[in-house]
């Protein structure tokens, strides 16, 4: 085993900029696997995080994926109440062709070697089999199959999650959450967008999705009663609410300005290419933004529980306390006029910062 070479000067400075208590660039020569894994904060409790495998072009950028996403777990787990830190994990590779029982149990080694601070879940280009190769290797992980006492696939929470968050939105900008007659686009039918339509579906929503895999989109759609568009012609439809369910950065300058849209609210992690400028773009066009790692919380709820003792209806009795969290969020936004994230952020920071003063304490 050893290590991935970066530029040192590009890894301390994106470091200072997270604030993460610990990167670990493994590498495997027998196996293939080429990994990063992030620690970002364990004032809450041991960090927490999906492993993502994707084929990046270069080391460079998956890094700074796996710095983004693991800050945002940090925050997910904050602002939804549970006692848990942030952290990730990448897989450099293409997970339909390079992924294998060793290469995943090699990877679940290095999890081992960090004696408990990190706890892994599937992400993008990962799945239940994958965590009990995983589970061979180590404890530190969750989403197991249930055949095994694990909680399996965690996208019906996710979506849930998703779900109420919408309703939160709706609530806010339309005096109700009925979601009859509303319209909504769903990027993305994956696991999680899939499992999204269905919900909003049972709730009389109109409901427009797209997605890059044409095969499933015409399975959806025509499982659903659905409206199927093309990705290209999304921004061009009146609809009342966009969720995007696939990868992020849909949300940037050129989308903002072709959206007709009073709401956001989706499951992708960085939604927003530029957190800071399209976040306040939002906020100044009149578009409300539910920050994706609240309302895509459902994941790790489920993560969560799987260490707690799993419980199928306490898990998503979990998810539902996403619309009040949600609730709190837009109420912060508009008391302060400032976007949503920015919200969001604050009252994640506060709950870290309370705890860890409580802690030092001692």
């Amino acid at each position: 085993m050893s290590s991935i070479q970066l530029e040192s000067s590009s890894i301390f400075s994106q470091l200072s900029i997270f604030g993460h208590q610990k990167v670990v660039f493994c590498k495997d020569e027998d196996t293939g696997l080429k990994a990063i894994i992030a620690i970002h904060d364990t004032t809450l409790g041991p960090a927490i995080g999906g492993t993502r495998m994707w084929p990046y072009e270069t080391e460079a950028m998956a890094l700074k994926d796996v710095l983004r996403l693991s800050q945002a777990m940090t925050y997910k787990a904050a602002i939804t109440g549970l006692n848990l830190g942030g952290g990730k994990g990448v897989i450099i590779g293409d997970s339909r062709t390079d992924k294998t029982e060793a290469l995943m149990r090699r990877y679940g080694r290095f999890i081992e070697n960090l004696n408990g601070s990190f706890i892994t879940a599937e992400e993008v280009g990962t799945g239940p089999k994958d965590m009990e190769y995983i589970r061979m290797e180590t404890k530190y992980v969750t989403g197991v199959p249930e055949s095994i006492g694990g909680s399996g696939d965690p996208s019906p929470v996710t979506a849930k999650g998703v779900f109420f968050g919408i309703k939160a939105c709706v609530k806010e900008l339309y005096g109700t959450d009925n979601l009859a007659g509303r319209s909504v686009a769903v990027q993305g039918t994956g696991h999680v967008g899939e499992h999204l339509v269905g919900l909003l579906r049972d709730e009389n929503a109109k409901v427009y999705v797209s997605d890059i895999n044409e095969e499933r989109l015409a399975r959806v759609a025509k499982k659903y009663g659905a409206e199927a568009v093309n990705n290209n012609n999304l921004f061009d439809l009146d609809f009342d609410i966009y969720a995007p369910c696939a990868l992020g950065a849909t949300i940037n300058t050129e989308t903002i300005s072709r959206m007709k849209c009073g709401i956001i609210a989706g499951s992708a992690n960085n939604q927003l290419r530029d957190e800071k400028a399209d976040s306040q773009l939002l906020l100044e066009k009149g578009i409300l933004y539910a920050p994706d790692y609240l309302i895509n919380a459902g994941g790790l709820i489920n993560a969560y529980s799987e260490i707690a003792g799993y419980s199928k209806k306490r898990t998503m009795q979990l998810a539902e306390n996403i619309y009040e969290a949600t609730r709190e969020v837009l109420k912060k936004s508009k008391s302060d006029q400032i976007p949503t994230v920015l919200a969001a952020n604050a009252i994640a920071e506060k709950r870290i910062s309370d705890i860890r003063k409580i802690k030092s304490s001692f």
